[in-house]
C-alpha cells in the first residue's frame, strides 16, 4: 500500500498515526507540509528512522525546495523524487491511503 501524509507532524497526528497502521513493505510519501516529518532531530525523525527498515520512505523533492528546506536537513535515507516518481508510486501500489 501507498501512505501519503499532507500534514505536517507538528500540527497533526497524521504521521504518527500512519506509521502505526502502515505494514511491513507499504511506501509512505511525505508531501506538502508533511515533508517536515523528515528533518533531522525532531520526535518525527525518531519515529521514521525506527520503521526505516520496514517501510521505504519518499519525500517530495517540489515540496521541500517550496519550503526553503534543503536535502541535507533531511533523514538520511529518504528517497526524493519528482511528479514522474509520484506517478510511478501510485501504479506501483495497488491500493494507496491519504492521512489526512
Amino acid at each position: 500500500m501507498l501512505h501519503t501524509v499532507n500534514k505536517s507532524p507538528f500540527q497533526t497526528n497524521s504521521l504518527a498515526s500512519c506509521l502505526k497502521h502502515a505494514q511491513k513493505g507499504d511506501a509512505i510519501l511525505l508531501l506538502e507540509d508533511g515533508v517536515y516529518g523528515a528533518l533531522k532531530g525532531t520526535i518525527a525523525s525518531g519515529d521514521i528512522w525506527s520503521k526505516r527498515v520496514e517501510l521505504r520512505f519518499y519525500v517530495m523533492s517540489a515540496d521541500v525546495a517550496a519550503r526553503g528546506l534543503q536535502k541535507s536537513q533531511l533523514i538520511e535515507g529518504l528517497n526524493m523524487i519528482d511528479a514522474g516518481g509520484f506517478v510511478d508510486l501510485v501504479v506501483a501500489h495497488k491500493t494507496s491511503q491519504a492521512w489526512l
